[in-house]
């Protein structure tokens, strides 16, 4: 009966020794499965816990809406002869007079002006036709101006308009491509796909490659290789358009018992539960609880009140997404549920983790207090 009864106390001193080791707080890498769903909104707490099934997974797949607007896309091709500001220009001009020639010397019929600029709102100035507007003509039309203008003070002029130079008409391409520089729209040159060519190529990674184009205030942007991948995304360029390469900042950060923790980012278009724990090394095999992996989110109120089944939310919510694993539906419910920009993925310990933890915990207090009283016998008289 004494040893019994010694036995049931020795148990006893057990249970609340795990109890107070529990309390005081072992180490682990976040709060566990019951913790998060203590801070439910049916718990009076702040987030919409919800469980993802396929409903939830059509509510919140939202991607990135990148692509060229109408304006863009309308923008036929400009002609390789267009005069632009910055162009450079040479005329010839032949008079029918001998004698009294308007722009030569006497007996001089032909008379040359050599490197006319173009100036940055588009003009020229021609001798006895005054300051005309070249820019956005072709060299035809601006011979007929020019005729036109001195045709009244010298009899039947013959007028030849060269465009010595197209450096007028270019674009600034910036970022993440080999030669950054100020490139002239030219023949093989007038589409995007071409001027990024003539840059010599992007330099990073063809699925995390944005491209924009800046344009008389506005900015349009897509995927480089959607614009690949679709030639109507090609657009023509116009002088003074701004190119910029860049790669794409989206990032989601993972922890608790995955193989690695950290702010990962995303290295293609979309990335679903499922490839996101892949990426980091998957669940930790001596850790993880696979029915509580939760995906943290502040969700625009549109899209919380189509998951909830609600229209009474107003502004940015914050909502925990469920995934348990071990559900006959559970690894497809991953690979579809998408992760977006400033997720964070948290994998729960599995509960034996903390029990063995705190078993580690006593196991090795008495050790240590075996080998303290070792260390004291004979010391004391």
């Amino acid at each position: 009966m004494k040893v019994m009864l010694a036995k049931g106390a020795k148990a006893l001193s057990l249970a609340v020794l795990v109890a107070a080791l529990a309390a005081c707080g072992l180490p682990r890498s976040g709060p566990t499965k019951s913790e998060i769903f203590q801070g439910s909104v049916l718990e009076n707490g702040d987030a919409f816990v919800v469980t993802v099934n396929s409903r939830v997974t059509r509510a919140t797949a939202v991607t990135p809406a990148l692509g060229f607007s109408a304006a863009f896309q309308n923008a036929g091709l400009m002609g390789s002869d267009i005069i632009a500001p910055g162009d450079t220009l040479g005329l010839t001009i032949f008079e029918n007079v001998k004698d009294d020639p308007l722009l030569g010397n006497t007996g001089q019929r032909v008379s040359q002006l050599t490197e006319l600029q173009v100036d940055g709102q588009g003009f020229i100035f021609v001798p006895y036709a005054g300051r005309l507007k070249a820019a956005g003509q072709t060299p035809e039309g601006l011979r007929d101006l020019i005729t036109r203008k001195l045709d009244p003070q010298t009899p039947d002029p013959q007028v030849v308009v060269q465009r010595l130079s197209g450096d007028g008409a270019t674009v600034t391409v910036t970022g993440a491509v080999a030669g950054q520089g100020n490139f002239p729209i030219q023949r093989p040159t007038r589409t995007l796909t071409a001027m990024l060519a003539k840059a010599g190529g992007v330099t990073i990674p063809l699925e995390t490659a944005i491209v924009r184009v800046s344009r008389g205030g506005k900015t349009g942007q897509v995927w480089l290789s959607d614009l690949y991948a679709n030639p109507d995304l090609d657009i023509a360029l116009r002088p003074g358009d701004e190119i910029n390469v860049t790669k794409d900042t989206r990032s989601f950060t993972a922890l608790g018992a995955t193989g690695a923790q950290n702010r990962v980012p995303f290295d293609t278009q979309t990335i679903s539960a499922i490839e996101a724990l892949a990426i980091v090394g998957g669940l930790n095999s001596n850790l993880a609880d696979p029915t509580g992996v939760f995906v943290f989110r502040n969700e625009p109120a549109e899209i919380a009140n189509a998951v909830l089944g609600r229209d009474d939310l107003v502004g940015d919510q914050r909502m925990i997404y469920v995934l348990d694993l071990t559900q006959p539906t559970g690894m497809f419910e991953a690979r579809d549920f998408l992760i977006r920009s400033g997720d964070t993925v948290y994998v729960t310990e599995a509960p034996f983790v903390q029990w063995s933890k705190t078993l580690g915990a006593i196991t090795g207090t008495s050790s240590a207090a075996s080998s303290l009283k070792s260390s004291t016998v004979g010391l004391v008289p």
